[in-house]
């Protein structure tokens, strides 16, 4: 059964994911957020079942592609937003 919602902890999450996007490719806004908190799931998933990540990359090779793209977006942002920050 799912618990009720905290929205205190909800408020808390987001501000958190907020900051990490921030500090990650130096941009805080909705949409960097979203890509953030995806490529972050999708990292995850990656690292702790791989073997549900090849199904899926083998299930859904238009996504994967996709999903590749954004990989290397976060890299190239976050390594621009280190240089900035030299």
């Amino acid at each position: 059964m799912q618990q009720p919602q905290d929205n205190q902890a909800d408020a808390a999450f987001e501000g958190l994911l907020q900051k990490y996007t921030e500090l990650l490719i130096g941009k805080d806004d909705a949409e960097s957020i979203d890509m953030i908190q995806k490529w972050a799931v999708m990292n995850h998933i990656h690292k702790t079942m791989p073997n549900l990540m090849r199904h899926w990359n083998e299930s859904h090779p238009e996504a994967k592609a996709e999903m590749k793209a954004l990989f290397e977006q976060v890299k190239s942002l976050n390594e621009a937003h280190r240089e900035a920050g030299k």
